[in-house]
């Protein structure tokens, strides 16, 4: 398959996977942030909890977290489609399996989501799952300024800077 005609662009493509993945990173923290106020709204008692369901924190973080879904599988599937337009392969490493992960975790706590009412463990899994994506989606930042640090170096060497 050829790309000839993004040449181009292919300057600009390989920043667009880790810019949207870096906003990603924080929309991730922020949706943490909602759900924790929704746990802090559900153990609440008397005006405390009045005060804190007028937040709307449940449905803010159901809403978040949707958006973060979509937006992580299509983050991931983007940045494998402009890894193969710049090297013609799919680069196998840590990076991608960690990614791969990352949409396996994210997908599998979402689909927990309308079993969490009746079942707490449920609650508690998913939790756990989020807490361990956020942990594998640090670390895929790290890595992932690393390989831009990769691209900037060789875009250097071939005088497209």
């Amino acid at each position: 398959m050829s790309f000839d005609n993004l040449t181009a662009l292919k300057p600009y493509l390989s920043f667009f996977h880790p810019i949207t993945m870096w906003i990603l990173l924080v929309v991730a923290l922020y949706a943490m942030y909602l759900g924790v106020q929704v746990r802090r709204t559900r153990l609440a008692e008397g005006e405390s909890k009045k005060e804190l369901v007028k937040g709307r924190f449940a449905i803010r973080h159901h809403q978040i977290g949707s958006i973060l879904l979509a937006l992580m599988v299509i983050g991931a599937i983007g940045g494998i489609m402009v890894t193969y337009i710049n090297n013609g392969k799919i680069v196998i490493g840590p990076h991608l399996f960690a990614g791969l992960g990352i949409v396996g975790l994210i997908s599998t706590s979402a689909a927990l989501v309308p079993f969490m009412q009746k079942h707490n463990w449920v609650r508690n899994v998913h939790v756990s799952l989020n807490l361990i994506l956020l942990g594998l989606f640090g670390w895929q930042a790290v890595t992932g300024v690393q390989i831009v640090q990769k691209i900037l170096s060789q875009m250097m060497m071939d005088g497209a800077v």
